[in-house]
């Protein structure tokens, strides 16, 4: 957390000059007011569904100060594949109902080499006290794409409660999450519950978790000079993870099905010992309105790897100014709102959502609220991203179509990362 530290006094600075752009005088300046009215007036978000609320309870202030600049939000599916799918859609038909986008980290680069997305003026979007690894998510060659909105890595959510009682400590490795799942199961509590669960439906999560499990082992899809290596020891020993572990019954069959949310709700529904999961499910797993079995009975530790803490897949949001939206200075000053630290500090305090400004995650005060926050902190650390290759679709898809067979048991392992190496280096060739 030293390197946040070093960062807090820049992160001030640029918190009160946002602040300062996103609040004044209905979010109009002289260079904006130059421009005529027409660069001015309603805007639509386009995101994935929220969650929360709180999303929802930002714009309502943003409107309450911005009558005349008021903005709706446009929810998209929650996978994030067919939210890309929308946006893709609606850029190459030149579409103006997008005036903001809600873009996953991995796609600026792909929306940016489009110009689907406008460049943001560097002087109206300092990136002084954000995350490292969120500013790297925002450029395209060298330059600034997307405001970084929301952070996130993933994090083993644990029933606290029942390992204690089977006196077991949380895993730093695959063998300890193992060892500790077949002694929290034979407890009279956890006669009908199942190990670990993550996101493995055939979708984006899929990418997410693989990489996880790879990383987790030592190895890496891409390397530093953005050639392919999914056909390696270390790629084979993260899928080797995931077979197994589906062979075994150390993942539920019904985890094959799981995206974010339904596997949350078997977390809470105590159906689940471990949880690989984004931290907004700290707050919705302490729910105590009867939505979650679960309050005040689970923690929250890093990932486990193969021989000792493994690696998150870097995750979060990116907000881009749509190529085609009218009103592009509204849009920006909306994107300046939500950036700044305070919607930021909104966000994790009502959803748990992890923030891109870097001295929130040394307040004492967000600490003792949020007693996971140092392990997220690590996690978004030393998490990685997925590759930044201009076509992120097509990677993504052939990493799914690739890795859903075979922990199905109905694919070979070798043969189909022999394969998946021959269509990422064509991919990339391209």
């Amino acid at each position: 957390m030293t390197s946040r530290r070093i960062l807090q006094a820049a992160a001030v600075a640029a918190t009160a000059a946002l602040v300062v752009t996103a609040c004044s005088s209905n979010g109009t300046d002289k260079k904006d007011a130059k421009q005529g009215s027409g660069d001015r007036g309603p805007v639509t978000l386009a995101t994935g569904k929220d969650t929360s609320g709180n999303l929802q309870s930002l714009i309502d202030e943003w409107n309450t100060a911005h009558p005349k600049e008021k903005v709706t939000i446009t929810e998209l599916p929650t996978s994030a594949d067919a939210q890309r799918q929308q946006m893709v859609q609606n850029a190459q038909v030149k579409s103006a109902a997008y005036s903001v986008l809600g873009l996953d980290v991995t796609w600026t680069a792909e929306f940016a080499a489009n110009r689907w997305i406008d460049e943001l003026p560097a002087s109206d979007f300092p990136l002084d006290g954000l995350l490292p690894s969120a500013v790297d998510t925002a450029k395209y060659r060298g330059k600034v794409y997307a405001a970084p909105y929301q952070s996130n890595g993933g994090m083993l959510f644990y029933r606290s409660d029942l390992l204690k009682k089977a006196k077991v400590q949380a895993p730093t490795t695959w063998s300890e999450l193992a060892d500790a799942c077949k002694k929290v199961l034979k407890l009279r509590e956890a006669s009908k519950m199942s190990c670990y669960g993550g996101q493995f439906d055939k979708y984006e999560g899929l990418t997410v978790n693989f990489s996880e499990a790879v990383q987790s082992a030592g190895g890496e899809l891409f390397g530093d000079n953005g050639k392919p290596t999914a056909n390696t020891p270390e790629v084979k020993a993260g899928l080797k993870w995931l077979v197994d572990g589906f062979k075994d019954g150390t993942f539920p069959k019904e985890a094959l099905t799981y995206q974010e949310e339904n596997g949350r709700e078997a977390f809470q529904a105590s159906k689940l010992v471990f949880l690989r999961q984004w931290p907004y499910v700290w707050n919705l797993a302490n729910q105590t309105d009867g939505s979650s079995k679960v309050a005040d009975k689970f923690g929250v530790a890093p990932l486990p790897g193969l021989n000792g803490p493994g690696s998150s897949t870097l995750g979060g949001l990116n907000l881009a100014v749509s190529a085609f939206a009218k009103h592009k200075a509204s849009a920006r000053d909306f994107i300046k709102y939500l950036t700044a630290e305070k919607a930021q500090r909104s966000n994790l305090l009502n959803a748990a959502v992890a923030p891109t400004r870097a001295d929130l995650y040394d307040e004492p005060e967000l600490q003792q609220k949020f007693p996971y926050l140092a392990t997220l902190g690590t996690s978004i650390e030393s998490a990685r991203p997925r590759p930044k290759v201009v076509r992120y679709g097509d990677v993504t898809t052939a990493i799914q179509d690739a890795v859903y067979p075979v922990i199905s048991g109905k694919a070979d392992a070798d043969t189909a990362l022999a394969d998946l190496q021959k269509k990422l280096e064509q991919i990339t060739a391209e």
